[in-house]
């Protein structure tokens, strides 16, 4: 059972600027002892997009450097750095106690045409050809690739992929939306990727055995696309070393189309007495 309802989600996709280059938005409502990062994120591409006209995101990058208390208050303070003809760039931040917790820098771009080429998706099969799963912090249909369980401590390959779609509500036709809940569940898995490969641990062993946390999240968005239609995650972790994780991935549309791209370091520590 999901541990987040999709209404308390699309409410945090409401921002509000209080006063000049200041920012709010609500937090999920949910049993967590931090901000959650996935929920940063889609707040980052919402505020971006809002202080400028006629662009979308290009590209966001964010750092972590702390975690964000749910129980202490905070605004998004927000930096126009550079408004172009096409682009533009902005950079927003969080702070609690006088210490930033969320740091990101995000490029938008006026859409445009041109010469196009890409890789080709992943052959794996249609959507209805993957296991259906629950996810405890995507609130919307997940299928899993191969029936592959990230809480598994047998050792697999570091390879994950699931199928999503935004179903049971109507979303707007704002591009910043389908971005900014698509870059919500690029943040929710690479973590147990990176753990697969280790025979013994896993994802379940996250808070227990492992102590684990985001500490830095890009995104880069190629073509338009919706979230209410299904989109394949598909990520790898190549390297888990020096208490630190590196994984990457891209997403396709139903037509096998790239549509973003994504890339992940973490933390994964023991936990010691």
């Amino acid at each position: 059972m999901a541990a987040i309802d999709l209404a308390g989600l699309l409410r945090c996709l409401e921002v509000t600027e209080t006063t000049p280059g200041s920012w709010t938005a609500p937090n999920l409502e949910m049993d967590y002892h931090r901000i959650f990062g996935g929920q940063l994120l889609a707040q980052a591409i919402m505020l971006a997009t809002a202080t400028t006209e006629d662009r979308t995101i290009r590209s966001l990058g964010c750092l972590f450097p702390r975690e964000g208390s749910p129980d202490k208050p905070f605004s998004f303070e927000i930096e126009s750095s550079q408004t172009g003809r096409t682009f533009a760039t902005r950079r927003i931040s969080a702070e609690q106690d006088g210490r930033p917790f969320f740091l990101a820098q995000a490029s938008l771009h006026v859409p445009e045409g041109g010469p196009e080429h890409q890789e080709p998706a992943p052959d794996v099969g249609d959507p209805a050809d993957a296991e259906p799963e629950e996810m405890a912090m995507i609130p919307w249909e997940t299928r899993v690739v191969g029936a592959v369980d990230l809480r598994d401590r047998a050792a697999g390959p570091a390879e994950y992929a699931f199928w999503t779609r935004v179903g049971g509500v109507d979303l707007d036709d704002r591009t910043a939306s389908h971005q900014a809940l698509l870059a919500y569940a690029t943040d929710l898995t690479v973590i147990g990727t990176a753990l697969r490969p280790l025979e013994g641990i896993s994802q379940a062993d996250a808070g227990e055995a492992l102590h684990t946390a985001v500490t830095g999240h890009s995104v880069w968005f190629h073509r338009p696309f919706r979230i209410d239609d299904w989109c394949l995650i598909s990520q790898r972790v190549p390297v888990v070393a020096g208490a630190r994780a590196f994984g990457y991935g891209n997403a396709f549309d139903r037509d096998g189309m790239l549509v973003a791209s994504f890339a992940q370091e973490s933390m994964i520590r023991p936990v010691t007495a």
